[in-house]
């Protein structure tokens, strides 16, 4: 599976189950909401954009398109 951006995706939370869309391919390690990842152009992060506003980074394993 091949993620972009725009995609809508859910994944496993600690309250069960989230949504968001994919807002950025992150190649480069960053930080979104305080927390940092690690990225690199073979192992990218997916920031994902919560319906609340807020941000997440996620591998493509942890992410399920819907």
């Amino acid at each position: 599976m091949t993620l972009k951006t725009g995609d809508r995706v859910r994944w496993n939370s600690h309250g069960g189950h989230a949504e968001g869309k994919v807002v950025r391919v992150a190649h480069e390690d960053g930080e979104v909401g305080g927390f940092e990842y690690r990225a690199s152009r073979d192992d990218p992060r997916y920031i994902v954009e919560l319906d609340d506003g807020r941000l997440a980074a996620h591998t493509e394993s942890a992410l399920k398109k819907v």
